[in-house]
């Protein structure tokens, strides 16, 4: 699994890597894009957190929630350099929308928030 997980994600952009980590439910993958210190909520509730707090709760989601299917609903950008994707994650149980800012922080952009809220 990781030998193929690395060849999907090796020459792809920090959003399709993301959205592999969301499509195959890693928090482990995921949380290399997060911030040092990121917004997360989960229906409404959250704060902002360490990597180490952050990939707890995505883990407990992903547990709750087993991934189904992650897609991309729009992508954009702002004036000032950042960028916001929105999409639908799906579990067996729920459908919820993510969304996303992303900050370029040195040579990468990294998770700055992100919310799931079911649909």
């Amino acid at each position: 699994f990781l030998f193929s997980y690395s060849l999907i994600c090796y020459g792809q952009s920090t959003t399709d890597n993301i959205a592999v980590a969301l499509k195959t439910g890693s928090s482990r993958e995921l949380i290399k894009y997060f911030n040092t210190v990121t917004e997360l909520k989960v229906e409404d509730k959250g704060a902002n957190y360490s990597k180490a707090q952050a990939e707890s709760i995505i883990k407990d989601f992903f547990t709750k929630y087993p991934a189904n299917n992650f897609t991309y609903i729009h992508k954009g950008s702002s004036p000032e350099g950042l960028k916001y994707n929105i999409g639908r994650y799906s579990s067996d149980q729920d459908s919820f929308r993510v969304v996303m800012l992303l900050k370029q922080v040195n040579d990468e952009y990294v998770i700055d928030t992100i919310s799931f809220n079911k649909e």
